[in-house]
């Protein structure tokens, strides 16, 4: 029997190559679109350990419209799930226009693709970004307004959504959903796949595991004056692998889904940790301090904000089952890995 075909844009990243993991456990075909501008083709090796296939990857710049529609000329599938983007909140304060180029100018022409081959199922890569700053409450729903992001990377997604909106009313044959993640850490349990920033994490937990390998001297924590339980930031962490599962269960979703939908849903555990909280939670589990002080707020942070994951639940019959504790050891054993291999 044929295994049904899956491209997967920016399927050696971090929640890309997760996410084709678990296509592999569920029956299905990944085929990684990805120019590894941002990403390190070692990760290939990384899949071939846990799911023993080598998977099909087409290099290419998904900006390059006509460079992608000649890579992708032959290829079928039944549904796309699109990741590829850039991510680094500050890097997008930065420098919007880069962000703005790539996240909406990929979106478009993956959206043209798939009109184009008939494909019917559409996953985009959101974020919580899109929500802003809650006013007044720190769970969020998908019924909030969203786009009022803080940074030019949270706009790239309300406007990616926006024209998921736009593209379903305009009459196209498509089911989509929108995750929005809240987020992602962790490693793959086996320690074979796990976050490779490239230069200084952006995001907290590997900066805080880098440095406790030594890689950096110590951690800076951006502002201890935010309203929260401890005044540092609070965020919904997810573990990689059950975001990965929300993809898959994304997917099964719309391929028995009669009618075309759009569907947004964010992915998280509906639970806060603060910064310093995954710092003790690091020491904990690690068995060690961290060097770690407190620096200057950083442009285009959210104060707290965490899901109300009652739709993923519900719709997509998602519930994750690792815990922030499992993420931290696992993303702990995965850079411990790293450097002995180097």
């Amino acid at each position: 029997m044929m295994k049904a075909k899956i491209l997967v844009t920016g399927g050696a990243g971090y929640i890309g190559s997760h996410t084709v993991v678990e296509l592999v456990n569920n029956g299905f075909e990944p085929i990684i679109v990805d120019d590894f501008r941002n990403s390190d083709r070692g990760v290939l090796n990384g899949l071939k350990e846990i799911t023993g296939q080598d998977i099909q990857v087409l290099s290419v710049d998904i900006c390059d419209k006509k460079a992608l529609f000649e890579a992708l000329e032959d290829v079928n599938a039944l549904g796309v799930i699109h990741f590829a983007a850039y991510k680094a909140v500050g890097e997008s304060v930065q420098n919007p226009l880069k962000y703005y180029e790539n996240n909406i100018g990929g979106l478009v022409n993956m959206l043209a693709w798939s009109r184009e081959k008939k494909i019917n199922n559409f996953i985009f890569s959101s974020s919580c970004t899109v929500y802003g700053e809650p006013k007044n409450v720190k769970e969020v729903s998908e019924e909030m307004a969203t786009g009022i992001a803080n940074s030019p990377y949270g706009e790239t997604k309300v406007i990616g959504e926006t024209i998921l909106r736009d593209f379903k009313k305009s009459g196209e044959d498509m089911n989509i959903v929108a995750l929005r993640y809240f987020n992602p850490i962790g490693a793959h349990p086996s320690s074979f796949l796990g976050e490779l920033p490239l230069g200084k994490p952006n995001n907290l937990l590997p900066y805080i595991t880098q440095t406790a390998i030594g890689i950096h001297h110590e951690l800076t924590v951006f502002g201890n004056d935010y309203d929260t339980i401890d005044g540092t930031c609070v965020r919904d962490y997810i573990h990689v692998v059950d975001l990965a599962i929300a993809h898959v269960k994304a997917l099964q979703f719309l391929t028995k889904y009669s009618s075309s939908t759009v569907e947004f849903v964010n992915v998280g555990t509906g639970k806060g940790t603060s910064v310093l909280e995954m710092i003790q939670l690091f020491e904990k589990v690690s068995n060690q301090q961290l060097g770690w002080k407190f620096g200057p707020r950083r442009d285009g942070d959210v104060t707290e904000i965490y899901a109300n994951p009652l739709k993923a639940n519900n719709l997509l019959g998602w519930i994750p089952k690792y815990s922030v504790e499992d993420a931290v050891l696992h993303a702990w054993n995965w850079e411990q890995k790293l450097r002995k291999n180097e």
